[in-house]
């Protein structure tokens, strides 16, 4: 066997960081994706490898299943993880050409009659499923679904036909919102960060700013997290907190917390990192296997967001 040059190694980051304690979390317990994941945005991977790991996911239906969002097992397609893959491939600087005019093509069959998407199409029916996760033989369109789809699609400059009413529902479902949960603003700042109408979307977002701070949708101490309420149907302690919904200082949701909050929410996110270099999921734990993958999904996320902030990894 061939010995490999020390040239060819991806850079180690500094033994003791953040970054190089989320590494060894990441090879010990990680989907081939997420590693491929992990190199591309921490270890200059390349993006091939991770676009092969993705196509594992990828059904004839131009959709994704097989688990890519943890919560929803079995091998049938579904808004959910089409959505996953989309923001895989947007991360990458992939997300356009055939393989995306293929999910478009899927995306219009699966949708409601309004256009836009089911949290969880029927086909689901008969598989593992999170017991937080309705599976209905009808199911109602969601701006949980459909906002982060279209988002990205308009970031990324798509245009196809599917995405005329799906963003019309979009902007119908956050204008009229009044009362809300934390994913769903989540999907909403996804679709508004990425409008192609500014004037509109920084109108829209700053209400939805009012809305999560008068609703409680965000702990902003979190240091006194444990007298925050949590959202109906939430698990015991899955709060939200300012970096979960502006993920970068660019988003339109860094306008709703100011400098404090934002610093506050940032120190909890980098002490969050667990002993074994993972960073913790908050929501509801049902079943080893999803607990397990979602984790490494999770912590990537973290190193990410503590990055776009300039906070030190490693």
């Amino acid at each position: 066997m061939a010995e490999t040059g020390a040239s060819s190694l991806p850079p180690t980051p500094p033994a003791h960081s953040p970054l190089f304690r989320a590494e060894q979390f990441v090879w010990l317990t990680a989907r081939v994706l997420e590693q491929r994941l992990f190199a591309y945005h921490f270890l200059h991977g390349g993006a091939d490898p991770v676009e092969t790991a993705l196509d594992a996911y990828r059904n004839q239906d131009g959709g994704y299943g097989h688990a890519l969002e943890p919560d929803l097992r079995g091998p049938v397609s579904q808004p959910l993880h089409t959505a996953h893959a989309l923001h895989v491939l947007d991360a990458i600087g992939r997300c356009g050409g055939q393989r995306v005019e293929r999910v478009c093509r899927y995306l219009t069959a699966v949708s409601t009659p309004d256009g836009a998407l089911p949290a969880v199409h029927p086909s689901q029916l008969g598989y593992p499923t999170a017991p937080f996760v309705p599976v209905v033989e009808e199911p109602p369109s969601e701006l949980l679904a459909t906002g982060p789809v279209v988002g990205v699609l308009h970031r990324n400059e798509v245009w196809h036909a599917w995405l005329f009413r799906a963003t019309d529902f979009c902007w119908q479902a956050i204008e009229s919102l009044e009362r809300s949960h934390p994913y769903e603003i989540q999907a909403a700042v996804t679709f508004l960060d990425s409008a192609p109408d500014r004037p509109r979307a920084e109108a829209a977002a700053a209400r939805l700013g009012r809305l999560v701070r008068e609703h409680r949708l965000v702990a902003l101490d979190p240091a006194g997290r444990n007298t925050q309420p949590v959202a109906p149907g939430y698990a015991p302690g899955e709060h939200h907190f300012p970096h979960d919904y502006a993920r970068t200082p660019r988003s339109l949701a860094r306008g709703w917390f100011t400098d404090d909050e934002m610093e506050r929410s940032l120190d909890f996110l980098a002490a969050e990192q667990e002993e074994d270099g993972g960073w913790p999921i908050r929501w509801r734990r049902w079943a080893p296997a999803p607990a397990l993958e979602a984790r490494p999904l999770v912590t990537i996320q973290a190193l990410r967001t503590l990055r776009s902030y300039a906070r030190a990894i490693g």
